[in-house]
């Protein structure tokens, strides 16, 4: 898949690189053992991306987010999630925003130790 250069500070050129393998929809009926490209983060919210690819003058990624109100799949535009800041200036943290971890390993949804993430999943696929 050619992909021109895309400038998003979240959306590194190892990243483009990973995702080109997993395009939108490429993952749909894997369930827990899609596999993790990528996790983002912001406090205790994290982002499981699975699939992504540029449209347009943005990236769409695809995964989970747990650690908001509700856990859930959905789609995020790479800009919005690089434009997001929080202001934690009153905890001592200056203005935090997202930011990729880099030490993550690619593995599938069933291998992350998230607790949340976890039971997200068990509700959606495990049989009782």
């Amino acid at each position: 898949m050619a992909t021109t250069q895309f400038n998003n500070r979240l959306i590194t050129p190892e990243l483009t690189e990973a995702l080109s393998s997993y395009p939108l929809y490429s993952q749909d009926a894997n369930k827990k053992d899609a596999l993790c490209i990528a996790v983002f983060y912001l406090g205790n919210i994290r982002w499981y991306i699975m699939e992504g690819q540029q449209e347009g003058n943005d990236f769409t990624l695809y995964g989970i987010v747990t650690g908001l109100q509700e856990t859930e799949y959905g789609y995020q535009s790479a800009t919005e999630m690089a434009s997001i800041t929080y202001d934690a200036s009153e905890y001592g943290l200056g203005t935090l925003r997202i930011e990729q971890d880099k030490d993550f390993k690619p593995c599938t949804l069933a291998e992350i130790e998230d607790a949340e993430l976890q039971a997200f999943l068990s509700r959606l696929y495990d049989k009782y």
